[in-house]
C-alpha cells in the first residue's frame, strides 16, 4: 500500500513515520489518540478551538514539513465540532431507516453508545445529548423488532392558475364572500398535539425545510416531533422546501419515546408504545401536517397578502384531497360564491348581532357541497370528514407571529376545509387566556368564515396602520378585559 500514488501525494501531511519502508504512528502521536479517546474529562479537548490547537501541536511534534495547517482551518474544526457533530452522529445512527429487503433485524449492527453519550455529556447541551439518546433508543427497538406497515409522504399543493383538476389557491374575496360555518372549536391549556387521542391531523410548526433543525441544534415543536418519531426524518432526504401554496402531510409514523420539557429543558424519558389503530393500507392512524409560518413578520403579518398567505398556507394543510370537488366548486369566483348578506363592519362588531342566514331556507354552503359530492359519487365521503384538526401556537415563538392572529386565521381555516373540529392547545401562552370566552363569543353571534374573515382584516388594517396598539380580543371584545 506504501508505494501507491495517491497516498504518497499525502503522506506528508500526515502525523506518521517510516521505519524499513513502512509507516507508523509515532508514540507521541499514539499517547495524544489514547488521550483523546477517552473524552473531554480526559484529554480536555472540549471545542473545536482547542482540537485545531491539539492536532497542530502533534504535527510540530514531529517536526513534519512545512505543511502549515491555515489558521482559517480552526473555524472548519469549530463548525464541525461544535456544531454538526451531533447531525452527523444522528445521520449515521438513522442508516437503518432503509433496511435492504435481505437485512433483517437481527443482522443490523449492535453500536454501544455508553461511551459516546460519556464522551458527549460534558460538550453538549443537555438536550441535544437528549435528541440523540432518542435516536439510538429507536435504533434499539427496531433491532428487535422491526416496524411493519407503510408510511406515506405527500406534497399538498393549491394551484395558483383554476384548473378544473386542481384545488385553486384562495383568493381574498374567497375568504370575505365565504357562507361556510365555523366549526367547532375546543380549547386547553394543558397537553401535548402528539399525545390527543383522536384521529386527527396533527399540526407540525414547521421550518420551509421539513425538519428544520432537526440533525442539528434545533429542539422546540418541529425537532421534538421529528426525535419522538423518528421516520419522520426519511422525508428530509427527497422533500423539497415548501412554497407558499405547500404543505406536506405524513400519515403512518409510529412513536417511539417519552419525553419530558422544551427546548433547553428537552429530555428523553424512555420507551413509548404507540397503540394508535392501523388503517386499510397498514399505516397508523397518525397524521403529521407540516405548514411554515412566515418567519419574523413583523406588523408585515396585519397586511392583507400577509394574511392571506398565512391562511392559504393552512388551508393548504388542512384541506382533505377527498373533498376537490366541493372545493372546486367552492372557490369558483361569483358564480358560485355565495355573499356573507353585505353586512358592514360596524353591523358585525355590534352587540347581539347574528347571521341573517336562515337555515330553515336555505342549507349552508359546506352542506350542500357535501351532498352534491355524495350524489355525484353515488357513496358518502370517507371517514376523513370526521378528522379535525389538533394544532396550537404555529409560528408564535422564534418565528415571532401574533397568537391572537394565528389562532382566529387557523380556525377560519379549518372551517374553510370541512373539518368538523379544531382543538386548539394554548400551552398556558398568556396572550391566549382569553380564547375560550372570545372563540364562545364569536359563536354565539353565529359569524360565518367571511364574517370572522372581514372582521380580521380591518382589526389587521387598523394594527397595521398604527391606529391601534391592543390585542385582537380587546379590541373585538372589550368588556373581556375588565373580567
Amino acid at each position: 500500500m506504501e508505494k501507491r500514488e495517491d497516498l504518497k501525494s499525502i503522506l506528508p501531511l500526515l502525523p506518521i513515520s517510516f521505519q524499513s519502508s513502512s509507516f507508523f504512528w509515532p508514540p507521541p502521536v499514539i499517547e495524544a489518540l489514547k488521550s483523546l479517546s477517552k473524552g473531554p474529562h480526559h484529554s480536555n479537548v472540549d471545542s473545536g478551538e482547542v482540537l485545531f490547537i491539539t492536532i497542530s501541536d502533534i504535527r510540530n511534534s514531529l517536526n513534519l514539513p512545512d505543511f502549515s495547517i491555515d489558521a482559517s482551518a480552526s473555524h472548519g474544526f469549530a463548525l464541525f465540532f461544535d456544531d454538526e457533530l451531533i447531525g452527523a452522529l444522528l445521520a449515521c445512527a438513522l442508516f437503518c431507516l432503509f433496511p435492504t429487503s435481505d437485512r433483517g433485524a437481527k443482522h443490523l449492527p449492535m453500536i454501544n453508545f455508553d461511551h459516546l453519550f460519556a464522551c458527549l455529556h460534558d460538550h453538549y447541551e443537555e438536550a441535544l445529548e437528549n435528541k440523540l439518546k432518542c435516536i439510538v433508543h429507536y435504533f434499539g427497538r427496531i433491532c428487535s423488532s422491526m416496524p411493519a406497515g407503510y408510511v406515506s409522504f405527500e406534497r399538498k399543493v393549491l394551484s395558483v392558475e383554476y384548473s378544473p383538476s386542481c384545488i385553486p389557491y384562495p383568493k381574498e374575496r374567497v375568504w370575505s364572500q365565504s357562507n361556510i360555518s365555523l366549526c367547532h372549536i375546543e380549547t386547553s391549556i394543558s397537553g401535548l398535539i402528539e399525545d390527543q387521542s383522536r384521529e386527527a391531523i396533527e399540526v407540525d410548526f414547521a421550518n420551509m425545510y421539513l425538519g428544520g433543525g432537526a440533525l442539528i441544534r434545533g429542539c422546540v415543536q418541529e425537532e421534538i416531533r421529528f426525535m419522538i418519531n423518528p421516520e419522520l426524518i426519511a422525508g428530509m432526504l427527497f422533500l423539497p422546501c415548501m412554497a407558499d401554496n405547500e404543505a406536506i402531510e405524513i400519515v403512518g409514523t409510529e412513536r417511539f419515546s417519552s419525553y419530558t420539557g422544551y427546548a433547553s429543558s428537552f429530555r428523553f424519558n424512555g420507551d413509548y408504545v404507540d397503540k394508535k389503530e392501523i388503517d386499510v393500507l397498514g399505516r397508523r392512524k397518525t397524521r403529521i401536517v407540516a405548514i411554515d409560518a412566515l418567519c419574523c413578520p413583523g406588523k408585515s403579518q396585519y397586511r392583507l397578502e400577509g394574511l392571506l398567505r398565512e391562511i392559504n398556507k393552512a388551508f393548504c394543510g388542512f384541506m382533505d384531497q377527498y373533498k376537490c370537488h366541493q372545493y372546486q366548486q367552492l372557490f369558483k369566483d361569483d358564480q358560485n360564491v355565495k355573499a356573507a348578506g353585505g353586512k358592514s363592519i360596524d353591523n358585525l362588531l355590534s352587540l347581539g348581532h347574528t347571521s341573517t342566514s336562515s337555515q330553515a331556507t336555505e342549507e349552508t354552503l359546506g352542506n350542500q357541497l357535501i351532498r352534491n359530492h355524495e350524489g355525484h359519487n353515488g357513496q358518502p365521503l370517507d371517514n376523513q370528514h370526521e378528522i379535525g384538526v389538533v394544532t396550537g401556537n404555529w409560528g408564535c415563538g422564534a418565528f415571532g407571529g401574533d397568537p391572537q392572529l394565528k389562532a382566529m386565521l387557523q380556525w377560519i381555516a379549518a372551517s374553510q376545509a370541512l373539518r368538523p373540529y379544531i382543538l386548539y392547545y394554548t400551552f398556558g401562552l398568556e396572550a391566549l387566556q382569553m380564547l375560550d370566552q372570545v372563540t364562545q363569543w364569536i359563536v354565539s353571534h353565529q359569524w360565518t368564515v367571511g364574517e370572522l374573515w372581514k372582521v380580521l382584516v380591518e382589526y389587521s388594517s387598523q394594527r397595521s396602520r398604527g391606529e391601534t396598539r391592543v390585542g385582537f380580543f380587546n379590541w373585538l371584545v372589550p368588556s373581556l378585559s375588565s373580567q
